[in-house]
């Protein structure tokens, strides 16, 4: 049992700042745990009640609330007897439940995640790796409905690594949980602006992953403790006569030194013990910004300053709201002294974090619950910055106000669920994601063959919406690749929240229809072929001769009974051009009037006035490109480009129907279609690399085809142009994205 002392001071710590009723109500809590816990140990081997005890305690310290401190007496007590946690609200309320329920199922995301996410090998290992981390701490923080759950989880770390350093056990398990800390919950704590907890979780995790080191680093910081103390009180004692003597008043104090923190700078500034910048230090806390930079002034004056070494985190915060302003002079020795200087209000703000944060900003009673949904979010900004950027700083006993805690509980990441994968895979997934969501996030076939999905080993209707932490895995139909597809039901509301998850089964719907259209054309065609008695055509020719770019592109449009097999008919038998067809596959709306919308072509024929004039879909001419006209049979003159194989052909049949055009004024706006030819070899984002460039040129893409065999793509586009000189570059820059080996009109 605990010894009745222990207990005394666990009580007189427990309840410091608090309320006289909040006082009783903690009371109340330990002594429930105190019968309750027994003689239970924790799965470190620590007694359970001394676990919880320490967890509360460290809560006190970040002047966190009552429901806060009673929660981290009392989530031990849940996890290890269901009987308890079943009563939690009925005897300490629901908000103390919630809490409890919020640190278990953070400490349920370890258990699942812990070894079981595999990361293949290969150059791409190690970033695969550092994504995954990123999205399981963004993970813990979005699994935290309030965000006291993530202060209890810390406090919880903290005071399992003091155990452990206690009990001097050094093997894999205390290993394992270091890393696991200083990977997670470290960077967590620094996100949040917790210096106190940071450095405890840094230090301590780093004794356990390299014992050797810290050991090391550690001997020199007591080898040279004297003679480090004697110089930095001496040096603290001539700053105070100087700001005594300048009317300043402030307090001046050496600073702790992190073991963590001394490895870090020698490993990455590739520096020896003896030249780190920070062993000799100390603070000075002022009252006001304006004396901050004074007593910068008089430090620079007493000593001489390393001007690399300056920075001033006042006027340019660090991106989790950090301000001091930091130097690094050169002492009486030659050697270098690290000296801090911030306000009351900075020191308070890096101490506690958010608590002193909202302290702060919210002075003055006002509503918490009612702040602009736009102060949340550039918090939650704040959190997710993750930079690297630290600093030291030392206890502090300033209250915090409750109204804090408000704060805490409403800041969540409401916008994104984290949903994990039978191996332990993380996903990000927007709110409200289901089953399919989740099954296309991990790959659009197995979004396709998707039949089923089991959220926590439970089958569940394809249209549940997920929640953080649940385990989701997706049943897949079985037989060869496209051989099952999504179904229309999914694009209905309810089953589906994501833009991409719709795209990608309308996607698939439209190639459905695209292939049964395009097998119901090219058997009318060839039906056609076998009665004309042409089975030997060049279909690709034909198609050309039709205004086609591809084969492909004509028995669609007879397959959606837009093209008449009549003008095949006629094609065959050299009678007549067929006209234009207007190719569906928008792929962009262009503002410009196109003469593929009925705007005016722009074309003169010479000699005459009125008649109609159709620009030909074999060679797409568009200004200022050498003309000439053809008069066709109840069509008008369709316009070809003078190097046009099928004009050349028509000229030497029928020489007397060719007439003479030139490019006349159609307006600014008008823009002309042309088909481009790109070959490249295949890879991922090439069609995305290509798109930009007409993005970027403000061009218009009305087609697209793309064939890819034997590692080569071959694309045809048709884009809209207001002349050939646009054409020409756009051309120039598509021949220069990686991959293109060609970049040609047609």
């Amino acid at each position: 049992m605990v010894s009745s002392v222990l207990l005394g001071d666990a009580t007189t710590q427990l309840v410091q700042g608090l309320s006289v009723e909040d006082c009783a109500r903690v009371q109340g809590a330990l002594d429930y745990a105190s019968n309750a816990y027994g003689e239970r140990i924790a799965a470190t081997g620590q007694n359970a009640f001394e676990f919880s005890l320490g967890v509360a305690g460290s809560l006190s310290i970040l002047r966190t609330d009552a429901e806060t401190r009673i929660a981290g007496l009392l989530f031990e007590l849940a996890m290890m007897d269901p009987q308890v946690a079943g009563s939690l609200e009925e005897r300490f309320g629901k908000e103390v439940s919630d809490l409890v329920q919020g640190v278990y199922q953070l400490i349920r995301l370890r258990d699942l995640t812990a070894g079981k996410e595999q990361i293949g090998s290969g150059k791409n290992a190690a970033q695969q790796a550092a994504a995954q981390v990123e999205t399981l701490r963004k993970m813990l923080l979005a699994m935290a409905s309030d965000m006291r759950v993530v202060l209890m989880r810390l406090a919880s770390c903290a005071t399992t690594l003091r155990y452990f350093a206690e009990q001097k056990r050094f093997d894999d398990v205390t290993r394992a949980y270091g890393r696991e800390v200083l990977d997670f919950y470290a960077p967590l704590a620094n996100r949040l602006g917790i210096w106190q907890l940071k450095w405890e979780l840094e230090d301590l995790s780093f004794r356990f992953i390299e014992p050797d080191t810290y050991k090391r680093i550690a001997k020199m910081l007591e080898e040279k403790r004297m003679q480090r103390e004697g110089f930095v009180e001496a040096s603290i004692a001539r700053l105070q006569g100087e700001l005594a003597a300048a009317g300043i008043k402030a307090e001046v104090s050496g600073r702790p030194k992190h073991i963590y923190s001394i490895w870090n700078k020698m490993r990455g500034k590739e520096l020896d013990f003896s030249s780190l910048y920070d062993v000799r230090a100390f603070r000075v806390i002022v009252e006001d910004v304006k004396t901050c930079y004074t007593v910068l002034g008089i430090i620079h004056n007493i000593w001489t300053p390393i001007p690399k070494e300056f920075d001033d985190y006042i006027s340019r915060p660090k991106p989790n709201g950090y301000q001091s302003l930091h130097t690094v002079v050169t002492a009486e020795d030659g050697r270098p002294l690290e000296v801090q200087i911030r306000t009351q209000e900075m020191h308070n703000f890096a101490e506690y974090g958010i608590a002193a944060h909202w302290r702060y900003k919210e002075e003055g009673g006002s509503n918490f619950k009612s702040q602009k949904y736009d102060e949340k979010i550039a918090w939650l900004r704040q959190l997710l910055a993750w930079k690297s950027d630290v600093a030291d700083v030392v206890t502090g006993q300033e209250d915090l106000q409750k109204e804090w805690v408000e704060k805490l509980k409403a800041t969540t990441l409401d916008d994104r669920i984290f949903v994990l994968t039978p191996q332990a895979r993380v996903l990000e997934l927007p709110q409200g994601a289901t089953p399919i969501d989740f099954a296309y996030h991990l790959h659009s076939e197995v979004g396709h063959r998707c039949r089923g999905a089991k959220i926590d080993g439970v089958m569940v209707p394809l249209n549940t919406p997920l929640r953080n932490g649940q385990t989701c895995e997706i049943i897949t139909a079985k037989g060869p690749a496209g051989s099952a597809g999504p179904s229309r039901d999914w694009l209905s509301p309810g089953y589906t929240v994501s833009s991409r998850t719709r795209s990608k089964i309308r996607a698939w719907f439209h190639a459905q229809e695209q292939a049964e259209t395009l097998a119901q054309g090219r058997a009318l065609v060839e039906k056609s072929l076998q009665r004309e008695g042409k089975t030997a055509v060049n279909l690709e020719a034909l198609a050309h001769k039709l205004g086609f770019a591809k084969v492909d592109e004509l028995f669609i449009q007879v397959g959606k009974e837009k093209f008449s097999l009549r003008h095949v008919e006629a094609a065959l038998h050299d009678e007549v051009e067929a006209p234009p067809v207007v190719d569906e596959a928008v792929v962009n709306k262009s503002r410009a009037s196109s003469v593929e919308q009925g705007a005016k072509s722009g074309v003169l024929v010479v000699g005459t006035e009125g008649l109609m004039t159709m620009l030909a879909k074999c060679c797409k001419p568009a200004p200022p490109d050498p003309i000439c006209g053809f008069v066709t049979r109840g069509k008008g003159v369709s316009i070809h480009r003078l190097s046009c194989k099928n004009f050349a052909e028509m000229r030497a049949k029928s020489p007397e129907r060719v007439i003479q055009t030139e490019w006349g004024s159609a307006g600014l706006e008008t823009v002309y279609p042309v088909d481009l030819f790109i070959l490249a070899m295949d890879r991922q984002g090439l069609l995305r690399d290509i798109s930009d460039v007409f993005m970027r040129e403000k061009i218009n893409v009305i087609g697209v085809n793309t064939q890819s065999a034997k590692g080569q793509a071959r694309m045809v586009f048709t884009a809209e142009i207001g002349s050939t000189g646009q054409l020409q570059k756009a051309l120039g820059a598509i021949g220069e994205v990686k991959g293109v080996m060609e970049a040609r009109r047609q």
